[in-house]
């Protein structure tokens, strides 16, 4: 009974550690669409600055 307890524990920590995974990776992947839309917009000043 005791190795079953301990494979339970072992895919809860898994579980947890995925999702942990996935929360950072959808962060980092809002921040890099901010990060991108900023460079575009400053583009867009620089170019309208121009004429």
């Amino acid at each position: 009974m005791e190795t079953a307890t301990t494979d339970y524990t072992i895919w809860y920590a898994l579980g947890i550690l995925g999702l942990i995974y996935l929360v950072v990776l959808f962060r980092n992947k809002r921040g890099t669409k901010r990060r991108k839309s900023r460079k575009f917009m400053e583009g867009k000043r620089r170019h309208d600055n121009r004429r």
